[in-house]
């Protein structure tokens, strides 16, 4: 379920994002088809919280740099190393494909860094993107490090949707593939969720985290190089355990 308020104080600071000058609160009604009223409960909200000031009276809102402090502050003492982002930048730049590094995140593996292809023609990701757990490559191996038990409830209460042909369609096909390729240690999605995409995952199990480690891209020019990709992410992840353990990390 989405708390709609929530839903749309993010709307509005993702609003700013975009227009990148002040908006008067007429404005920000209109751009979004909100009455008046909400929309002023909403800006004085966020106002008081100091997240949005008035450069000028009567001038327009416009984000306060709070908002960045606080990102700046989660990134810093947060999960997300500057070794874990590296190791995505290094996958992208060995492989010329898309990489990312995913998480948990309900019944969804969130994307916690994406490095895109810089390919014309390459998998479009971001920072936040949501994919189902059940469907991609990146969920089934984040589903790996979880028990049997609750990966058995997640698959229950996944919605089977012929996202693409080779799309699985049961719990059973999944656990199954999971079962496959948790033996070969490496996931791979081929046309099963975006068509004619090819994506490879593999688990990247933490001390206290659950993260994995993809790299995706067209079938047409990554299905012939799959042990390849494999490898790639293999080589990073060696690398970055090997680092943990030089530094007593991990």
């Amino acid at each position: 379920m989405i708390v709609k308020q929530v839903q749309y104080a993010i709307q509005i600071l993702e609003f700013f994002a975009s227009r990148r000058s002040p908006a008067t609160l007429s404005e920000i009604a209109d751009h979004f088809g909100w009455p008046r009223s909400s929309t002023f409960n909403l800006i004085e909200t966020l106002s008081k919280m100091g997240l949005l000031y008035e450069p000028k009276y009567r001038g327009g809102y416009y984000p306060t740099h709070r908002l960045l402090s606080l990102a700046q502050d989660m990134v810093a003492d947060g999960p997300l190393s500057d070794d874990l982002r590296q190791m995505v930048a290094n996958i992208a730049a060995k492989t010329g494909e898309t990489a990312v590094l995913a998480a948990l995140s309900g019944l969804s593996a969130i994307f916690l860094e994406v490095v895109e292809s810089s390919s014309p023609i390459r998998y479009f990701a971001h920072v936040g993107q949501r994919v189902p757990l059940h469907a991609t490559s990146a969920g089934r191996a984040i589903l790996s490090m979880v028990s049997p038990k609750e990966r058995a409830a997640v698959l229950r209460k996944s919605e089977y949707i012929r996202f693409a042909p080779a799309a699985l369609m049961t719990p059973e096909e999944v656990e199954a593939e999971i079962e496959l390729s948790s033996k070969r240690g490496w996931f791979m999605n081929n046309n099963g969720y975006s068509p004619d995409l090819l994506g490879v995952a593999i688990p990247l199990p933490l001390k206290d985290r659950q993260f994995c480690l993809m790299v995706a891209g067209p079938a047409y020019r990554t299905a012939d190089r799959v042990p390849e990709l494999v490898a790639s992410l293999r080589e990073e992840i060696d690398r970055y355990m090997a680092r943990q353990v030089e530094f007593g990390v991990h």
